[in-house]
């Protein structure tokens, strides 16, 4: 079950898609409270306009180098615990939505990852209790300014430009983040291919460790981190997130 965040006739709907594969397959529209959680109630198929960025976040809640082999292609140590930093919600873009390269700001590096939306307030959950307070999961381009991180040490800048957070397509509801396949492709050509069962910390994990920080709301999203193969992005190009069950995030990329 899918739920797509959609402009239906000027405004934004959420619109429930039970097509099993990667596909939209045909629309209802959801009446009432997403966030209530399913079952949800339907109305009418539509044809809706353009596809929306899935939630419109308080915050974006990123954990860095969450697969090994990206820890090793950074040349940095396994982290003892998550490496958490944030992305402002003015970052957020849906698909087809361009990437914007700043002016100044050097490599700019994409990060395929899985995202998880949150669907009820979690403060100081417990990983057993976590995936109560999970709505479903979506996709995450977490891009970067690299020489801007390097030089800052800290994440703010070179995470938080505008355009930085793209999400989407949808919201996957009752999908099981334990083992799924991720994807990172320029331009068609993959760079990037994992599977969730490499991540240093589960999504479990992740949650609990989040929300003994901070409250995370619904509608929130923590990126769980990229696999190897990050690499720049130029103007012209088109990055595409593809995660197992989920379906593709695909960008252009302009200056």
């Amino acid at each position: 079950m899918k739920l797509f965040r959609v402009d239906y006739q000027g405004s934004p709907r959420y619109v429930i898609s039970e097509n099993d594969g990667d596909g939209e397959g045909v629309m209802k529209l959801v009446e009432g409270d997403v966030f209530a959680g399913p079952p949800f109630r339907t109305g009418a198929a539509v044809s809706p306009g353009r596809i929306l960025s899935p939630v419109t976040p308080s915050k974006v809640v990123a954990i860095g180098l969450n697969y090994k082999d990206h820890a090793a292609e950074m040349n940095k140590p396994l982290p003892a615990e998550p490496l958490m930093f944030m992305k402002p919600s003015t970052a957020v873009i849906g698909p087809e939505d361009p990437i914007r390269l700043p002016p100044g700001a050097g490599a700019i590096h994409y990060e395929a990852e899985l995202g998880v939306v949150i669907g009820k307030l979690a403060h100081r959950v417990t990983a057993d209790k976590a995936m109560a307070h999970v709505l479903g999961f979506t996709c995450v381009n977490d891009v970067t300014a690299r020489e801007l991180q390097k030089k800052d040490v800290q994440y703010t800048r070179a995470k938080g430009f505008d355009t930085f957070a793209p999400l989407g397509p949808c919201i996957a509801i009752g999908l099981d983040p334990a083992a799924l396949d991720i994807e990172g492709l320029v331009n068609g050509v993959t760079r990037q291919s994992s599977n969730t069962r490499q991540l240093i910390f589960s999504v479990r994990e992740i949650i609990a460790f989040v929300s003994s920080v901070m409250t995370l709301l619904p509608g929130d999203v923590i990126s769980t981190g990229t696999p190897s193969g990050v690499g720049p992005l130029a103007a012209g190009d088109r990055f595409a997130v593809k995660v197992a069950g989920i379906g593709e995030l695909s960008n252009p990329v302009i200056e």
